[in-house]
């Protein structure tokens, strides 16, 4: 495969993503395709617990209840708050909630019980380690007697009985299944495997992708599923392919033994009934430069649909041929049911980083409407060979602005620094979604990796067949590099490693001469650590997931001799190292929006918008931009949507709502399903993040938000008095981050 011809290796690949990839057809006719030609309208009162994340097993992020209506929503109120402080912006939670009780990330990452109408705290469960951050799964057994919370803690696997808070020992080895373990690379090799995101519970297995890092030689992403019970692992999926494995001749000969990615790092969909999986899976690494992965690279940057009892693969679609922009597929495809074409179909619906939303039969894979392999701009880079073509479906239109012209500048800025933006996109290459990276100008990406519609961004109606899809326009800037810069803290010497280290996670506060850090002249290494882990006066706690114990070692190496860590880089052609295959690596900066130089993102608004779907005819019906930039609204311009990055979505309902969050200036809304129309908003305290639950107690309607202290990344340049975040975003009160829920004033009674 090494010496293929490039054109024999994407015309194969390009005939097959124009067709299904079946296994095993005869089985899925059995399984579904009555189903797929007369499946009746779903019955939506299926849909009025909120025990699954993103609300049920098909990621519908949609809720049956209709207490809170069109008519009364503008009389929400906030009915209780419980206060979860820990790292600020750590986390986005989507809670669950059984029988009248809320399971929640607590204080200091504890697992915590609540009463669901109260807030009144039922059980804690300190925790060592950071859980799953985004949500958990919830199991039970058929007569209820046995209910476990599963999520993961600094990659061990673990349960709780869901009705004390208790360990559940006798799961995995002392109550825990290491999730290093089974991947075909050393343990110490291996920083973080564990997601933020929940898997899936189906019958009595537990589903789980993984967040392998994004870097040259991170671990494979395989799917893997445990026995709910015994913690056993059940099946494995090999998205990077083995010998003798399907899609293994799209890779170089022993790519499975070092490319890693190609994971279900963001969300998963499970239909029930038919028993299939369905996995949107990223980009292989290294993301931005593939010199060492020659090939389409099954299976980077596909829709796969796998049997959720064995792991074999039913379809696959592969939306990207050998990623060069960490397109990653992440938000969970919504399962629904449509009217095509005369005929009510079955389907799987599937938003992109990149603008497209791609719609399939959930049974056959079969595109609802054709997809075209059309030809797109090539790579100049030494030893990279970018596909020739890439799939763009002909319907529905993109819901992202997929380019980025001089007509499109920010006209909220000063004429200098539009003439600086000009400069840039003129100078740089800019030719759309598929533009190249390259190492002598400037590549531009739009709507960029950061963009388009990330996890939880999207929720369907399985009533009426629309689809909401929170789009994110965040142009980004690169340019390819032999000197791995930041990303060094897997290359070099460990002094250069700690540096790296340092400059992602010290330097904001401490500075470059390293201020207020005496170690080790004062302070011996046990106690570093424990301020490390634990946290200081103003210090917040540094996780074993967020720094490793491997890269601590590093960063203890560099303040012993900061001089070694800063001169290492010197020569960018020695920390280059080669592949197994024989090409330098280059690196790239991930995520470089594309900012002016007050803080606002350097595209014209809107730069955020909820984007209505009419699936039954491919069509956009509304769309309008969601939130506010803070600076500008102070201006008396509002229309803009939010200029921060953000990660969260929506929750649509019965009773004609669409629920969601703007992160930037606070503000919670409340729009009308049909229309777009705003109908209610309130500001609250701390960052609203991640997807709304919508669930009913003592037959009282809520929705609840879980809201951060502080942005989770950081947003365009430094603070200053001219330009900086509080332009871009609003910071939260202290002391406000955690869960504040709402509902209708509760009637007197006489």
């Amino acid at each position: 495969m090494d010496h293929l011809p490039q054109t024999e290796n994407f015309v194969n690949t390009k005939s097959r993503c124009r067709t299904v990839y079946f296994l095993g057809a005869a089985i899925l006719l059995v399984l579904g395709l009555a189903a797929a030609q007369v499946a009746p309208t779903p019955n939506a009162k299926k849909y009025t617990t909120w025990s699954d994340y993103a609300g049920g097993p098909e990621s519908l992020q949609y809720s049956a209840l209709t207490k809170i209506d069109k008519t009364n929503v503008s009389g929400l109120q906030l009915a209780w708050s419980y206060m979860a402080p820990g790292p600020a912006g750590r986390f986005s939670f989507n809670p669950l909630i059984v029988d009248g009780v809320m399971y929640v990330v607590g204080k200091d990452s504890a697992v915590v019980a609540l009463d669901a109408a109260t807030g009144r705290q039922i059980w804690s469960r300190p925790m060592e380690g950071t859980p799953t951050n985004r949500g958990f799964n919830y199991w039970e057994n058929h007569d209820r007697s046995g209910r476990r919370l599963i999520f993961a803690v600094n990659d061990y696997l673990q349960e709780l009985n869901a009705q004390t808070g208790e360990q559940i020992n006798t799961f995995g080895i002392a109550g825990k299944v290491d999730l290093r373990e089974g991947l075909g690379r050393s343990i110490e090799s291996i920083d973080t495997i564990q997601s933020g995101t929940p898997g899936r519970v189906f019958e009595n297995l537990v589903i789980l992708g993984s967040a392998t890092g994004e870097l040259y030689e991170s671990p494979p992403g395989d799917i893997r599923a445990y026995d709910v019970l015994s913690g056993k692992q059940v099946w494995v999926f090999h998205t990077v392919p083995h010998p003798g494995e399907y899609g293994y001749e799209t890779w170089p000969k022993d790519a499975w033994k070092y490319i890693g990615g190609t994971n279900d790092w963001g969300e998963m969909s499970l239909d029930v009934k038919r028993g299939i999986v369905y996995l949107p899976l990223g980009s292989p690494t290294y993301d931005l430069y593939g010199a060492d992965r020659t090939g389409a690279g099954l299976f980077g940057d596909c829709l796969l649909a796998l049997d959720a009892r064995t792991g074999k693969r039913l379809w696959h679609f592969q939306v990207v041929h050998h990623d060069l922009w960490d397109y990653d597929l992440t938000t969970g495809p919504k399962l629904l049911t449509i009217r095509h074409n005369g005929k009510m179909v079955d389907v799987v619906a599937q938003p992109t980083k990149f603008g497209f939303l791609y719609v399939f039969d959930r049974v056959t894979g079969q595109p609802l409407w054709p997809v075209e392999e059309r030809a797109v701009p090539q790579s100049d880079m030494p030893g990279e060979h970018s596909s020739p073509t890439q799939p763009f479906p002909t319907n529905p239109p993109p819901y992202a602005r997929q380019k980025f012209t001089v007509d499109d500048i920010n006209p909220y800025v000063e004429p200098e620094e539009k003439e600086r933006l000009r400069n840039i996109l003129l100078n740089a290459r800019n030719e759309g979604i598929f533009t190249p990276q390259t190492k002598d100008r400037d590549q531009i990406g739009v709507p960029g990796e950061n963009g388009g519609a990330n996890w939880g961004s999207t929720a369907a109606d399985p009533t009426t067949g629309m689809l909401y899809v929170r789009s994110y326009d965040a142009p980004t800037i690169h340019k390819l590099s032999l000197d791995p810069g930041p990303q060094a803290t897997e290359f070099g010497p460990p002094e250069q490693r700690g540096h790296a280290a340092y400059v992602r996670n010290c330097l904001p506060c401490h500075g470059a001469d390293r201020a207020r850090i005496t170690f080790p002249a004062s302070i011996s290494e046990e106690r570093f650590l424990s301020v490390l882990r634990n946290g200081g006066k103003e210090m917040p706690p540094f996780t074993e997931r967020r720094l490793p114990p491997k890269v601590v070692k590093y960063l203890i190496a560099y303040l012993r001799n900061p001089a070694a860590g800063e001169s290492s880089t010197d020569n960018p052609k020695d920390a280059a190292n080669p592949a197994p295959s024989g090409p330098a690596r280059y690196f790239g900066p991930f995520g470089s929006v594309l900012f002016a130089n007050n803080g606002l993102i350097a595209m014209g608004p809107p730069w955020c918008e909820v984007v209505a779907y009419d699936l039954n005819e491919g069509t956009i019906k509304w769309r309008f931009p969601l939130g506010t930039t803070p600076g500008l609204a102070a201006k008396g311009i509002k229309n803009t949507g939010s200029s921060s990055l953000l990660r969260n979505g929506p929750v649509v309902t019965a009773g004609g709502l669409i629920f969601i969050a703007s992160q930037a200036d606070r503000i919670i809304h409340a729009y009308d399903k049909d229309t777009g129309k705003l109908l209610w908003e309130t500001e609250i305290d701390a960052n609203p993040d991640g997807i709304p639950a919508v669930y009913e107690a003592d037959g009282r309607e809520y929705v609840a938000f879980f809201a951060a202290s502080a942005q989770g990344q950081p947003q365009g340049p430094a603070p200053t008095p001219e330009s900086g975040r509080d332009f871009v975003f609003k910071a939260a009160r202290p002391g406000s981050q955690g869960y504040y829920i709402f509902a209708l004033p509760q009637k007197k009674t006489q």
